[in-house]
């Protein structure tokens, strides 16, 4: 029996080495969506939460950048009836830094003039957040109707030149691409 427990042992650790759990590992979620309007438009906030780590960290620091993608479904609720897709948008943000300046460069689509962050920490929260994208005119919905939000956020191959591919070979390792998350609403 001890023989057994031993030979098990010896086999099934080096697979915990080669194959870590996945309990370990953080995966990229969206969270605290909230669907509101002001006087004219349907507004949508959330944020993208676990979506660096160290390697693209270090990456952007050494001025490569990096463009997160927003999908953004808006449906109708029909009852007995498949639902209907108003409205998709795709928002795109991408992080520069421009090591000259030390300053981190946040663009966002529609955005004339790229937000500049002195602090990484800064530059990675407006990388992750969408603060009040206006998604449909309030004219366009109809008052006594249910609809819902789908949220998915992934991120975008980085493409290097072929030479510093093998400088960063790390960057073929990011990939991320959340789940669809959906929140409720009635108008």
């Amino acid at each position: 029996m001890k023989r057994i427990s031993v030979l098990s042992i010896c086999l099934i650790f080096p697979l915990f080495l080669l194959f870590p759990p996945s309990l370990h590992a953080e995966t990229a979620g969206i969270k605290d969506i909230l669907v509101t309007n002001n006087s004219t438009h349907l507004l949508v906030y959330a944020r993208v939460t676990n979506c660096f780590t160290k390697d693209m960290d270090a990456a952007i620091r050494a001025g490569i950048p990096t463009t997160f993608t927003f999908l953004l479904d808006l449906y109708q609720v029909r009852p007995r009836w498949l639902d209907k897709k108003l409205i998709r948008l795709t928002v795109r943000h991408t992080i520069k830094y421009d090591n000259v300046k030390r300053l981190f460069y946040v663009t966002s689509d529609g955005d004339k003039e790229p937000a500049s962050f002195q602090d990484y920490e800064s530059a990675k929260q407006a990388m992750a957040d969408l603060n009040g994208l206006p998604v449909a005119l309030l004219k366009a919905l109809k008052r006594g109707e249910y609809y819902y939000v789908q949220i998915k956020a992934k991120l975008d191959k980085v493409r290097l030149p072929f030479y510093m591919e093998y400088v960063f070979f790390f960057v073929s390792l990011w990939d991320f691409e959340t789940d669809w998350h959906r929140e409720d609403f009635f108008y």
